[in-house]
């Protein structure tokens, strides 16, 4: 088996069990919260928590993209999988929601686990397979996104929450001890620049098609993002079941990833053909439209119905925006260009849920919906009038290549 073949089969198995182990714990903060006495301004809480490791992550990405380009983009995957277990394992011993936002903080500062594999799997698969190995990577993601809920919630409902931190520490664990024995990174070449991260920001800027991928990262991590922190409390509120209310969110949070670990890979195939920007733009419009037909729904079948209809697009998007960011940068600066990329979701994963938690918290949670759509059809207009910038410089990049 090539190198390229083998590395992606293990990152496959390491970002779906660090995915896991996030979505094992992340969607149950609101609910964690309540259980350790935060009844006051729980959204508001939630939106700070949820919001603290994209403000952290945000600032800390770039220096790590940096090391990333000198030292190669493996070893940024091991300590990012120590700080996840680190993190996770320390949650479980939390008593109040101060414990909680600065593990949170420490966990924006220090992983980048499924960045560094993206990053990774960019610099070291043949180009005209990068599009299917990126849609793999995000079927990974989604299918650890599944099995993260249904065992978090399970284990939340029959064991506590605390159960469930702890498990999602020894998950990401093993992930990471994989990588260090089975993952082999071939297509390295250390950065003689001695670089800094105004520079690498200034390189950006100056990068046309790279700055749009960017913005277009940022809008998409603030749209989804915005509605994750009441999302939680909307479901459990919907299904009128306090009991099995964290089992019943698992199960609807999970749907999107279901949906994505299934088209996932037909996307990136489809990618590969016709190119990032139009399956870019295809998947935006349905998350918008899917986005929008939630707020229809006040009964738990129709709503997750469409939610798993949402997924379906949704998963299209960031694959086709990590293979615009391969096609737009040289491959000396591709790690501090995901490292920035990364820094873009960040940002928009920082305002998302402080928006959201706002807005939840003092209007109908449908505004938040709505708002979501919005942002995710300012993206799409954006991939739209830029289309002609976006398809140079993949053609730009094939040209190279060869």
């Amino acid at each position: 088996m090539p190198t390229w073949k083998r590395n992606l089969v293990i990152l496959w198995i390491g970002a779906f069990f660090t995915a896991a182990s996030f979505s094992m714990v992340i969607p149950f903060l609101p609910i964690f919260l309540m259980e350790i006495g935060v009844h006051d301004h729980t959204e508001l809480w939630s939106g700070l928590i949820f919001s603290a490791a994209f403000f952290a992550g945000a600032i800390a990405t770039p220096f790590w993209g940096n090391m990333s380009d000198k030292f190669g983009r493996k070893p940024m995957i091991i300590r990012a999988g120590f700080a996840l277990f680190v993190v996770y394992t320390l949650m479980a011993f939390v008593t109040n929601p101060y414990q909680i936002l600065g593990l949170r903080v420490m966990q924006g500062l220090l992983s980048g686990y499924i960045p560094g594999a993206i990053a990774l799997i960019g610099t070291n698969t043949p180009k005209e397979k990068v599009g299917y190995a990126l849609s793999l990577i995000s079927s990974a993601t989604a299918s650890g996104t599944i099995m993260g809920p249904l065992l978090g919630g399970g284990m939340a409902a029959l064991l506590g929450s605390r159960w469930s931190f702890a498990s999602a520490g020894i998950i990401v664990f093993f992930a990471t001890i994989l990588v260090i024995f089975l993952v082999k990174e071939e297509n390295f070449k250390p950065s003689k620049d001695r670089g800094s991260i105004r520079k690498d920001f200034r390189v950006a800027f100056n990068n046309r098609p790279f700055l749009i991928v960017l913005l277009l990262t940022l809008l998409v991590s603030c749209s989804v993002m915005t509605i994750e922190p009441i999302l939680p409390l909307f479901i459990a509120d919907m299904s009128g079941s306090s009991k099995y209310a964290a089992l019943i969110t698992g199960i609807v949070i999970s749907l999107p990833g279901i949906a994505s670990a299934i088209f996932a890979p037909y996307w990136g195939k489809w990618a590969d053909k016709v190119g990032f920007h139009r399956v870019l733009f295809i998947g935006m419009l349905g998350a918008a439209i899917g986005t929008l037909a939630q707020i229809i729904f006040s009964q738990i079948l129709g709503f997750s119905m469409i939610r798993f209809v949402y997924g379906v697009f949704y998963c299209a998007i960031f694959p086709a925006l990590n293979g615009l960011v391969v096609t737009s940068t040289p491959e000396d600066f591709r790690g501090r260009a995901f490292s920035l990329n990364q820094t873009a979701n960040m940002v928009g994963g920082m305002f998302g849920p402080i928006i959201g938690g706002v807005v939840g918290g003092f209007f109908p949670v449908q505004t938040v919906f709505l708002m979501s759509a919005i942002l995710f059809f300012v993206a799409m207009a954006m991939v739209h009038i830029n289309t002609n910038t976006l398809t140079y410089s993949a053609k730009k990049e094939v040209a190279a290549s060869k």
